[in-house]
C-alpha cells in the first residue's frame, strides 16, 4: 500500500510539467540512443577482426606490411607439410573516378584465392570467365550495387601505386556465404598485373603484398606461423606471420586512440544529460518543498519524501531510457546504411543494450540523490515558510 501510494504521487508529481517531463525523457533518450551507437561502432570495429578464420594465417614482410614479399615465397611455402591451400594477394590502390570513390582493390592469383576464401561464393560461369579474361575482375555485390555495376561493364581506375590508366572488365559478382562476408572488394589478374608493371616499374614486378595460408589443423596455427617464419629466417626478406584475427588487430591498433575517443564521448554524454537531469530535479524539489514540508507535519517521513524524488527521477530516466533503447535499433539500420563501406557487421549486442539501461537507472538514481537528501534535511517550519 505505501509502494502504490508513493508510486502515485511520484507520477503526477512527474506529470505537473509536462513539457518539462517530456523534454528531460527526450534528452535521457538522446543520450541513451547515442551511447548506444558509440559502443556499437567500437564493437563492430572488433567485430571484423573476430570473423577472421581460426585456421587462416597470413604472412607478410618482417620490416613492415609496405613492404613485399618476393613471389617465390608463396610456392615455398606451399610445399611445406601442414598447409592445405595457399594464395596471395597484392593491394593495387586505383581511384575509381573520384579520390572520394574509395574501395579495396587487390591482384589476387584466381586459381587459388577463392579456394582458401571459400566465403567468397562465385558462380561458376563467371569465375570461368575470370579466369580467361586477364583484364577480367570479380567484384563483391555491396560494392557492385554502390556503384551501379553489372557483367561486362567497363571499370577504368587511376593507378596510384601503380601509374598510368588500368581498364578492367567485370566477369563476376560474388555473393557473402553469410550476411557477415565483406563484399565490398575489387580482385583483379595478379599475372596482368604483374605483366605491366614489368614494363613500367620492374623493381616492382613479381611481388605480392601478403601470402594467405589455409592450414589442415587451426590447432597449430602458433606452430605453423614459427615454421613459415624459420625457413626465411636470414634472408634478404625475413616474413612475420600470425592469424587473420591477428593480423586484423593489427590493423585495429592503429586507431586505438581513437576508439578509446569514441568511448570517451560515449560516456561523456551520460555525464552530461545527467547533469541536466539532476538540475531539473532539484528545481521540481526546490518548486515542491511547502509540499514536502506539509506531508511531514502530516506525520509522514523523511524517508518517504525521500522515496518520491526518487521513484519520481527513476521513473523518469526509464521511460527516456526505454525510448532510447526502441529507437537505437532503427538508427543503427540506418547508420549501417550510410556508412556499409567502414563496417562488415553492425550489431547492437544485448550487453550494449543492458549497459543503455542501467545507464538509465544510474541517471536517475545520481540526478535524485542531492535533491532528496535535501529535502529530507529541511524541517517542517523552515519548508512552510519558503518561498516557491
Amino acid at each position: 500500500m505505501h509502494l502504490l501510494y508513493v508510486l502515485k504521487l511520484a507520477s503526477r508529481n512527474m506529470w505537473r510539467h509536462r513539457l518539462r517531463a517530456f523534454m528531460t525523457m527526450a534528452g535521457i533518450a538522446v543520450a541513451i540512443i547515442s551511447f548506444g551507437l558509440l559502443r556499437t561502432v567500437v564493437d563492430s570495429w572488433y567485430a571484423g577482426a573476430e570473423l577472421g578464420a581460426s585456421g587462416r594465417l597470413i604472412t607478410r614482410n618482417a620490416a613492415s606490411l609496405a613492404f613485399p614479399l618476393p613471389v617465390s615465397h608463396v610456392d615455398h611455402v606451399r610445399r611445406m607439410q601442414g598447409v592445405k591451400a595457399v594464395t596471395s594477394a597484392n593491394w593495387f590502390g586505383g581511384v575509381y573516378i573520384d579520390e572520394k570513390n574509395f574501395f579495396p582493390q587487390f591482384a589476387i592469383d584466381p586459381d587459388t584465392y577463392f579456394k582458401v576464401y571459400p566465403e567468397y561464393v562465385v558462380a561458376d560461369k563467371q569465375l570461368a570467365d575470370f579466369r580467361r579474361d586477364r583484364r577480367g575482375v570479380i567484384v563483391g555485390s555491396k560494392l557492385a550495387a554502390k556503384y551501379g555495376w553489372k557483367l561486362g561493364d567497363q571499370v577504368p581506375l587511376q593507378g596510384t601505386v601503380y601509374p598510368g590508366i588500368w581498364s578492367f572488365t567485370i566477369r563476376g559478382i560474388y555473393q557473402g556465404r553469410d550476411d557477415k562476408v565483406d563484399t565490398g572488394q575489387f580482385l583483379m589478374h595478379w599475372a596482368y598485373v604483374n605483366e605491366r608493371v614489368k614494363s613500367i616499374l620492374p623493381s616492382l614486378a613479381d611481388q605480392v603484398g601478403i601470402i594467405v595460408v589455409d592450414i589442415s589443423h587451426p590447432a597449430d596455427a602458433a606452430v605453423m606461423s614459427a615454421a613459415i617464419d624459420s625457413l626465411f629466417k636470414n634472408s634478404l626478406t625475413e616474413t612475420r606471420t600470425e592469424t587473420q584475427k591477428a593480423f586484423q588487430l593489427g590493423f585495429i591498433s592503429m586507431v586505438d586512440t581513437i576508439l578509446l575517443a569514441i568511448q570517451t564521448v560515449a560516456y561523456a554524454v551520460i555525464l552530461i544529460i545527467m547533469a541536466v537531469m539532476a538540475n531539473t530535479m532539484a528545481m521540481s524539489a526546490r518548486e515542491r518543498t511547502r509540499e514536502y514540508a506539509t506531508l511531514k507535519s502530516l506525520g509522514f517521513s523523511n524517508g518517504f519524501v525521500s522515496s518520491l524524488i526518487l521513484v519520481e527521477s527513476l521513473s523518469m530516466a526509464l521511460l527516456g531510457g526505454i525510448l532510447g533503447v526502441a529507437l537505437t535499433y532503427p538508427l543503427a539500420d540506418a547508420f549501417f546504411a550510410a556508412t556499409r563501406d567502414l563496417f562488415v557487421v553492425f550489431d547492437i549486442m544485448p550487453l550494449t543494450i543492458v549497459l543503455q539501461l542501467l545507464a538509465a537507472i544510474v541517471i536517475g538514481l545520481a540526478a535524485a540523490l542531492a535533491p532528496a537528501i535535501n529535502s529530507a534535511r529541511v524541517s517542517i517550519v523552515d519548508g512552510l515558510r519558503a518561498v516557491t
